[in-house]
C-alpha cells in the first residue's frame, strides 16, 4: 500500500509517518490490514534525517498549489498509486488572519486541487483532511452553543476556520460523488510541539511550556481564565489514523468529526507546568495580554465534546501534567540543565 502525507515534513506530518513505518501495515477504510510499501512525503521542507534515510520514504519538495498545477506524469502517477491521502499541508491561523490571500492558496485552492487531482485518477483513495476546531466559533450575537460537539453548527469567525470549513464541504461533496472516501477530522489545540514557534494564533499554547523547559522566557497573550480544547501529538496522530482506518459505517455521516478533546484553562496548564518543572520553569512565564492574538482565541471554543470520536475508540488525554510528562520524555535534548534538575526536584517531593 502507497500513502501520501502532504505537509509530510512538518512536526505533524513526520510524526505520523514515522507511527506509520513503525506499525508497517495499515488498513483501508476497514479493510483487512496490508503491508506499507512506501510513503510520499509532500512538504516545502525536508524531513527528517531518519524519516529521509528510510527506504519506504519518497519525497518531493515543491509548493502544493504549484505542484498540482505542473499536473506533470509523476504527480498523476503518484496520485493514481495511492490508497491513502493525509492532507496536512496548510497555512495557519495568524498567517490566514494576517494574508487573506495567502489562506486561500495554501488552504483552500490547494485542497480543492488535490480533491480533483484524485478525482481525475479515478481510484476512490481514502481522503484523511485535517480540519480544525476554528470551524466552530463564539461570537456574542449568536446564542451560546454551550459545549461543541460533532453536530454543532460551525460559525467560524476567522478566515482559517472559514477556509477550513470550505474544504470539509468540499470534501463531504467528493465523498457523496465517490470521487474519494473522505474523512474530515477536526484536530484540538495540539500542545505539547517541539521546535520552533509557528504562526499560528494558538502557538502560545506550546511555547508557555517549550520555551520554558528549554530555559527560555514565553509570553502569554491571554487571560489565565482562557479555556482551550487541548490534545498531545500521540492523540492527535491517533485520531488521524482511525480515520483512515475507519470503514465507512463506523465513520457515519460526511461532517467533520471532533477529535479527542481535554478540556482545561491556561492557568491549570501553568499549573501543571509548576507541578511538572518548579518555579524554575513557571518563572519564565510573562503574563502580557496581547489583543490581536486574545481576540483569535476568544473565538475558538473551550468545551468540545468527542462522541463519534469516542464511538471509534479513540479517548483524550487524562490530564496535561501528563502531557508536559510525555514531552519531557520525548524530547531529552530540548530540556535545559537547570529545568532538569527542577523536575527531579519536583519528582522527589512528589514520591515524598
Amino acid at each position: 500500500m502507497n500513502i501520501l502525507i502532504t505537509g509530510g515534513a512538518g512536526f505533524l506530518g513526520a510524526r505520523l509517518a514515522r507511527t506509520l513505518l513503525a506499525q508497517g501495515e495499515i488498513s483501508f477504510a476497514g479493510a483487512k490490514p496490508e503491508r506499507i510499501s512506501s510513503i510520499l512525503l509532500w512538504d516545502r521542507a525536508a524531513p527528517p534525517a531518519d524519516l529521509a534515510a528510510d527506504p519506504r520514504i519518497r519525497f518531493t519538495s515543491h509548493d502544493l498549489n504549484a505542484l498540482l498545477e505542473e499536473n506533470s506524469l509523476q504527480t498523476r502517477a503518484d496520485i493514481a498509486q495511492t490508497a491513502i491521502i493525509f492532507h496536512l499541508a496548510a497555512a495557519v491561523s495568524g498567517e490566514c488572519e494576517a494574508d487573506f490571500d495567502l489562506g486561500m492558496r495554501s488552504n483552500l485552492a490547494a485542497t480543492m486541487g488535490l480533491l480533483a487531482a484524485c478525482r481525475a485518477a479515478g481510484h476512490q483513495p481514502v481522503f484523511v483532511f485535517a480540519s480544525s476546531l476554528a470551524v466552530f466559533g463564539l461570537n456574542h450575537l449568536l446564542p451560546d452553543p454551550g459545549v461543541i460537539g460533532d453536530f454543532t453548527l460551525p460559525t467560524p469567525q476567522t478566515s482559517y476556520g472559514i477556509q477550513k470549513l470550505m474544504c470539509e464541504q468540499l470534501v463531504a461533496d467528493m465523498t457523496r460523488k465517490g470521487f474519494v472516501r473522505g474523512r474530515s477530522v477536526r484536530p484540538m489545540t495540539v500542545s505539547v510541539r517541539p521546535g520552533r514557534p509557528n504562526g499560528a494564533a494558538s502557538g502560545f499554547f506550546s511555547g508557555m511550556v517549550r520555551e520554558p523547559l528549554a530555559g527560555v522566557r514565553s509570553t502569554i497573550p491571554v487571560s489565565a481564565d482562557t479555556l482551550v480544547a487541548l490534545a498531545s501529538p500521540a492523540s492527535t496522530v491517533a485520531g488521524l489514523l482511525r480515520a483512515a482506518t475507519a470503514s465507512a459505517a463506523e465513520w457515519g455521516p460526511l461532517t467533520g468529526v471532533n477529535l479527542p478533546a481535554l478540556c482545561t484553562s491556561v492557568r491549570d496548564m501553568a499549573a501543571a507546568l509548576h507541578k511538572v518543572a518548579g518555579s524554575a520553569a513557571t518563572g519564565l512565564l510573562d503574563w502580557h495580554e496581547d489583543p490581536t492574538i486574545a481576540r483569535i482565541v476568544a473565538t475558538w471554543p473551550g468545551v468540545v465534546s468527542n462522541a463519534r470520536a469516542t464511538a471509534l475508540g479513540l479517548h483524550a488525554d487524562t490530564d496535561f501534567e501528563a502531557v508536559i510528562r510525555a514531552y519531557v520524555a520525548d524530547n531529552p535534548a530540548a530540556i535545559h540543565a537547570d529545568i532538569q534538575a527542577s523536575i527531579h526536584a519536583q519528582l522527589g517531593k512528589k514520591a515524598a
